[in-house]
Parts: C-alpha cells; structure tokens; sequence
C-alpha cells in the first residue's frame, strides 16, 4: 500500500479537489472521475487523501512561517505577523480546517501540535524578554491559547459565517494582542 509521502507525490490535481469536495459529504471517486474499486486496487482511501491533504497543510505552514522566524522585529511584531499568516494558511486550507478541527493533531502529519506551536511559542519568549509582550511563566500553554483563539474561530467565522477574510483576520489578530478591554481601561472601570 502507498504511504503518505507516495500519496503527496503522486496526488494529481483532479483527485486533491475530489478529496477537498468529499469533506464537504460527495465521493472523492465520482468526483475525480474514476471508479472507486480502482481507486480502492491502487490503495486510495478517504483516510490516505486526508492525510496527504495533511501533510500538504503542514508543508505549507512550515514554509509560511520560516520567513517570520528569520525575520527581524520585537516579539510582538513578529506575533501579529504570525498570526497574520496562520490565518492566510487557513484560507488556502480551509475545506480541511471546516472538515476537521483535527488537521493539526493527525499522526501522518510531519509536524505534531509542539511544531505548529513552536513559532509562536518563540514569538512569546522573545516578547516577554523584549517588554513588547506581557507573557507569563508558562508559555507553551499561552501559545497554544493564543494559537487556538485564532485559528478556529478564524475557520469558523470564514467558513460558516462568510467573513471577509481581512476583516476576519484583523478583527481576530487584534482581539487575541489587544483584549476587548483597550488601553488605558482598568479592570475596575469595567465594573
């Protein structure tokens, strides 16, 4: 049976888009325009498709954020401009993102949740270091909020709700940095 770097290589462009449609409830053979015992002899099944999308997912995030981790700036810079990104890499990715809130934790993927929190959780460390950022002691679990309360309602507010995605990535981005209550405002005024 192939394995997953076979099924990425191999994958043509008619069968990606199938098994993108199929996430959303059709047939990933019909759709390509194949049988589905001749998909089934050549070892192709729903799980092998959604893992190459999976990995797919986990190259494109490896390569969008690299530049950003090179890059200079304070923590908080370079913060906004990874959670900018992971929300255009949730664009491009979004049929699997709408399928399954599991497409960062799949075992076939390269990277486990740690490698999808690690730039953010080095954006974090070096904001707490840098003054740009208020970060606590425990900043693995902070990027792994911070991570998580962009990302999936940035899913859903595209993907269910039809925002546009720069209203939706700005309004997010400066939610999860700035709060609802904004500078200058104490928790006491609030009360």
């Amino acid at each position: 049976m192939p394995t997953t770097e076979t099924m990425q290589a191999t994958m043509d462009e008619a069968l990606r888009q199938a098994t993108i449609e199929v996430l959303r409830e059709r047939g990933v053979a019909e759709l390509a325009g194949r049988v589905r015992s001749t998909l089934w002899r050549q070892g192709v099944t729903r799980d092998s498709l959604i893992a190459a999308l999976v990995g797919e997912l986990a190259e494109d995030f490896r390569s969008t954020m690299y530049p950003i981790l090179m890059s200079s700036g304070t923590g908080r810079e370079r913060l906004t401009r990874g959670l900018e990104a992971l929300c255009e890499l949730l664009d491009r990715h979004l049929p699997l993102m709408l399928a399954s809130d599991e497409a960062f934790h799949q075992p076939e993927a390269p990277g486990q949740p740690s490698d999808y929190l690690h730039p953010f959780i080095q954006f974090l460390g070096e904001g707490a270091r840098d003054g740009s950022l208020a970060v606590g002691e425990d900043v693995v679990r902070i990027a792994d909020m911070v991570f998580n309360a962009v990302a999936w309602p940035y899913v859903h507010l595209r993907g269910r709700h039809g925002w546009e995605a720069d209203e939706a990535r700005e309004r997010l981005v400066g939610l999860v940095l700035n709060g609802i209550v904004g500078a200058g405002h104490s928790r006491k005024e609030q009360k």
